[in-house]
């Protein structure tokens, strides 16, 4: 009786039917949608830029220099060499900021170093572009590179103040803009670089003012996209016309 008793108001649940449609197991995904390929490419992209930019200003030599220098303007070389290793610093940096493992399990660390890009690296490198080296350097691509300059400070210092908020997926949100604004020179120099070696016939102002404007609006682009599908992927979806200032997804 007290068996019945206690057995009472149980749920039997049936033995699973060996027949039955069971949900497919989930697959692999595809290599271009996993994260490390493509920190291998951005890796590459960064190390390239190294190896590029620091082996003509080792000898401080202003034979040596990329750029074109004003002999009326002394200091210009040594800005110069400021703003490549700076700007380098940047990048080095920025390669670790989007590093999972360092973020996930060093996360003071990736404090440090989100500090370090701030403050040791995109604001002197684009303080001496938009006051030293823009005002001292012929008027082809001048206009949006100082353009691109801004938006990168601007994107970092407020990716930097929702940290500080502590509203990090804005900061996430806002730190992928201003990753995307560090690496608009980089891609300019690898077109630059490809253009040369494959002997096409372009004129070069043409060429310095399209990649200093289309770099940085493309790369711009892209990190919006990355961060609609990342929403996407996340089940994030808004109402229609709608906008997620978290991570920036905008739902048509």
């Amino acid at each position: 009786m007290s068996q019945n008793t206690q057995q009472t108001g149980l749920q039997m649940i049936p033995p699973e039917d060996p027949d039955a449609d069971q949900p497919a197991a989930r697959g692999e995904r595809p290599w271009w949608k996993k994260y490390y390929p493509w920190y291998a490419v951005l890796g590459g992209t960064v190390l390239f830029n190294l190896l590029y930019a620091f082996p003509h200003y080792f000898t401080t030599n202003p034979n040596d220099a990329r750029v074109q220098l004003d002999p009326g303007f002394h200091p210009h070389l040594a800005f110069l060499i400021a703003h490549v290793v700076t700007g380098n610093l940047a990048l080095v940096t920025m390669m670790l900021q989007v590093w999972p493992h360092l973020r996930r399990t060093h996360p003071r660390v990736h404090r440090w170093v989100g500090r370090v890009y701030v403050f040791g690296a995109v604001i002197p490198t684009t303080l001496i572009v938009l006051f030293v080296l823009i005002p001292h350097r012929a008027n082809e691509g001048s206009t949006g590179l100082g353009c691109g300059a801004v938006l990168w400070l601007g994107t970092t210092l407020y990716a930097w103040r929702k940290a500080r908020l502590r509203r990090y997926a804005e900061h996430r949100r806002w730190m992928i803009y201003s990753f995307s604004l560090a690496l608009f020179t980089t891609y300019g120099r690898i077109v630059f670089m490809m253009i040369l070696h494959w002997g096409l016939r372009v004129n070069t102002e043409i060429l310095v003012e399209g990649t200093s404007w289309g770099a940085w609006i493309v790369n711009l682009l892209a990190a919006q996209w990355y961060l609609e599908f990342s929403a996407r992927r996340r089940g994030k979806n808004l109402p229609a016309g709608r906008f997620n200032p978290a991570t920036g997804a905008i739902r048509q």
